[in-house]
């Protein structure tokens, strides 16, 4: 028998509700994590403007809490490689628009890095990554064989090793001693690769500057 107290569409503002509890939850998360990766739940519910059983309502304990940031990570991560997904035949702006397409991604969620190891997983960091994984050094051996990418180095160390580039600067933007856009990251990545620093920033300027380019 129908409720006559439940009124049609009370599911779906509840629905709409939870998650937007949900959302403000890990938002918290993402600001008091950065700003101490040893935040207490407490913390993290006192800045999302909840009690602490509101934030077990949504997740079990910090792990669950952190797999959440983790998921909206990885789910960003594939809407930013999906603008990158079509192969440009040129590596080196390829490779500078795959970097400016994530460099958001990575700013937003550099929090993560400061995190302890087994608060993640080196399996679940790898599952998130591997799709950029791929592309990265998809880029780097198409700009091997192009001649434009130094070849001391196999594509895949050196996409690694340009990953942890990456990595590096997100994480002096936590210190507070980088700050970018993405574009002289963007930058240092190609440099890293092998394209002569000039023309590096040059490629950068031109892809992050549209309108220059019917000037």
């Amino acid at each position: 028998m129908t409720n006559p107290h439940v009124h049609v569409g009370d599911g779906g503002r509840l629905r709409r509700q939870t998650q937007l509890t949900r959302a403000r939850i890990l938002e918290a998360a993402r600001q008091e994590l950065g700003r101490d990766p040893d935040c207490s739940l407490g913390d993290i519910a006192e800045a999302a403007g909840v009690v602490r059983r509101t934030v077990y309502d949504h997740f079990a304990g910090r792990s669950a809490l952190v797999e959440g940031l983790v998921a909206d990570a990885a789910e960003a991560l594939r809407r930013a490689l999906a603008a990158v997904t079509v192969p440009d035949p040129d590596a080196a702006p390829a490779m500078a628009r795959f970097v400016l397409a994530l460099w958001p991604v990575g700013d937003r969620y550099r929090t993560l890095l400061r995190l302890a190891p087994q608060d993640l997983g080196a399996e679940r960091v790898n599952e998130v990554l591997g799709p950029a994984r791929d592309i990265a050094t998809a880029i780097i051996e198409r700009g091997q064989r192009q001649g434009v990418f130094h070849t001391s180095v196999p594509s895949e160390p050196l996409s690694r090793a340009i990953e942890g580039l990456v990595l590096a600067l997100l994480e002096c933007v936590n210190a507070g001693t980088w700050t970018d856009d993405g574009t002289r990251t963007a930058t240092a990545a190609l440099i890293a690769a092998g394209t002569d620093s000039d023309l590096a920033a040059a490629q950068v300027h031109r892809i992050s500057c549209p309108s220059l380019l019917g000037a």
